[in-house]
């Protein structure tokens, strides 16, 4: 399905009224504080001049109520978020600073990240029954202006987010996501919205861009290869900021799925580079306010200087994610000629945890949060011990052990009876919880939804002994190095560079890593069943599809032939195992085959 939507903007809105509610607003960055409602009445000063108000979020990852479905429980006190909170805060702008004066958007990642939205993609699909999308019914209820697609808009196909779209009244954005078969947008690219600045006077006409990052390209590759295609941001850019002013924008936003800056984690010689936001703030002439996203950093307020516009400054303002805050950006306006232009900008923060869900939102996807509890709380298999993450990013743990153990299992089975049959089968996981646990006795889905928190496929591939050195030589660069002789502890081991979902493990092979050596250099020995393993030999690989795809950048994976790929989720895969057993027995899959060493001397024995 190819919803693909027109080139025009239009200048309707969605937004809701507002509840009569206020809040103090702390400034970020300032002692000063918003006044609000009758708060600063018969107070003397200049007047202000006229403004309007942007209140953008980001990364909201199925986040609509405060609810942590993996422990069972509200989030910790002073962390609260959600799309619930979100909307309190929402009703509190408007109310201050009025409702046909203040826009809101969303900047992406919004229906993949919660046991909550994936079990509407996948156990109960909305495609399939038609119900509305329960992160459309949360947005639609606040009244957004638009949004952007993120990267993990595509995680569950293309029929999903066309489902989505749908059941969402904003416009959903995004100019560098072209439909192969026409070459057109695939999505709208922006919108145009009317609002009447503080004070009255004529109305400002804000456009409003999406883009996002073109990664999707890799990590989603199974469901939008030969469908889409994502072009290079900063240039998507470059052409449309020029139609959204000829087509009356007299300001110009930027909802940008990408990181502000920093390299990509995939190759930028095959794919557009991954986070290029202060780019697009500093390039690309007629730019105004940039909303960045997509690296889940709580970055409220900063000045990019244009290189484009000498003397001009972007703003650039990043919410934290999962609805854990909004930013609430004041655009003072100054004539320009018959219209506007932006003058200054002031950015405040309001933080979830310091405003209460709103009843509305609770209210309207309470079957919904009900029906996934039960989801998650469904008992799958016993298990004969508590099996803990807690040690997995240094040692080789049971808990890791059993993904690699469904991961060969499943990937064997297929492999019967092809040319690769007789090949040894060797399996790749990563630490991806710190906190997870399978604890003694009972094991529910929301404890392997715990442990395997992305919505990962199972792939294979086929790989050479030399090409599995070197992808473990790269692993290996997520630890800091150990000299010979120190104990080391273990919390002080990663080097901050990697994240812990990039530190892959191998199940298979026997191997050690030297940290005493430098990056490059520290796989001492990589053998099978005691033999050491031949440059020439060959393995059949089983790896998630995020990372065959090239995510992470680890050597050779992207480019090796693919020998099993039946999109099966992992996730569920862990799930069907443990209830075909019924037990969880690390005597029947644990087999401890890595070890850290630094000197030859094997480390935390």
């Amino acid at each position: 399905m190819h919803p693909c939507a027109p080139l025009r903007g239009d200048a309707s809105s969605s937004r809701r009224s507002p509840s009569p509610r206020t809040v103090r607003l702390a400034a970020v960055g300032s002692a000063a504080a918003l006044l609000v409602g009758l708060g600063a009445a018969g107070a003397t000063a200049a007047p202000a001049p006229p403004s309007i108000t942007l209140v953008s979020m980001t990364d909201v990852h199925g986040h609509v109520l405060d609810w942590d479905y993996f422990a069972g429980a509200p989030y910790a006190q002073g962390r609260g978020l959600g799309l619930a909170r979100v909307s309190t805060a929402v009703d509190r702008v408007r109310a201050e600073r009025g409702a046909d004066s203040t826009l809101v958007v969303d900047n992406g990642d919004a229906i993949q990240g919660t046991p909550l939205t994936y079990y509407y993609s996948r156990q109960e699909p909305v495609t399939a029954t038609g119900a509305v999308h329960p992160m459309a019914q949360a947005y639609d209820a606040i009244g957004l202006d638009a949004q952007v697609v993120g990267n993990h808009e595509f995680n569950y196909g293309l029929d999903t987010l066309a489902k989505y779209r749908l059941d969402l009244d904003a416009p959903l954005l995004g100019a560098n996501v072209l439909d192969d078969r026409t070459g057109a947008p695939y999505l709208r690219p922006w919108v145009l919205r009317e609002v009447t600045p503080t004070g009255g006077g004529d109305p400002v006409t804000v456009g409003i861009l999406g883009l996002t990052t073109p990664g999707s390209a890799v990590w989603d590759k199974q469901n939008v290869e030969g469908k889409l295609t994502f072009a290079d941001v900063v240039e998507t850019a470059r052409t449309e900021v020029p139609r959204m002013k000829a087509a009356g924008a007299d300001i110009v936003v930027v909802l940008s799925h990408s990181g502000r800056s920093g390299p990509s984690s995939y190759d930028e010689a095959v794919t557009p580079a991954e986070n290029v936001t202060d780019r697009v703030a500093a390039e690309v002439p007629g730019v105004d306010v940039v909303v960045a996203g997509h690296s889940h950093r709580d970055l409220p307020q900063a000045w990019v200087d244009s290189t484009a516009t000498p003397g001009k400054r972007v703003l650039v303002t990043q919410p934290y994610r999962w609805g854990a805050s909004v930013t609430v950006s004041q655009l003072e306006l100054r004539r320009d000629g018959d219209g506007w232009a932006l003058g200054d900008a002031d950015v405040q923060e309001i933080r979830s945890a310091d405003v209460p869900e709103d009843p509305e939102i609770v209210d309207l996807v309470s079957e919904e949060h009900e029906a996934t509890v039960a989801y998650v709380n469904q008992v799958v298999a016993t298990s004969t011990q508590e099996l803990p993450a807690t040690e997995s990013r240094w040692r080789d743990t049971p808990l890791i052990d059993f993904i690699q153990r469904v991961q060969t299992d499943t990937v064997r089975a297929a492999v019967a009876g092809t040319p690769d049959a007789e090949l040894p089968v060797l399996s790749i996981a990563a630490p991806f919880s710190r906190t997870a646990v399978f604890p003694q006795g009972e094991v529910t889905v929301k404890d392997v939804a715990g442990l395997y928190e992305f919505d990962n496929t199972l792939q294979a591939v086929r790989m050479t002994g030399a090409q599995v050195r070197e992808y473990l030589e790269t692993s290996a660069e997520y630890y800091a190095s150990v000299p010979p002789g120190n104990p080391a502890d273990p919390e002080s081991l990663a080097t901050g560079q990697t994240p812990d979902y990039n530190l892959d493990q191998l199940s298979g092979v026997e191997y050690e890593l030297d940290l005493a050596q430098p990056a490059g250099s520290r796989v001492a020995r990589l053998e099978l069943d005691g033999v050491p393993v031949a440059d020439d030999a060959q393995f059949v690989v089983a790896v998630n599809n995020y990372r065959r795809s090239g995510g992470g950048g680890f050597p050779h994976v992207a480019q090796a032939p693919v020998v099993y790929d039946q999109q099966a989720e992992i996730r569920q895969l862990l799930i069907d195992a443990a209830q075909e057993s019924g037990t969880i027995d690390p005597a029947d899959f644990a087999v401890e085959n890595w070890w850290l060493t630094a000197g030859g001397e094997r480390l935390f024995d």
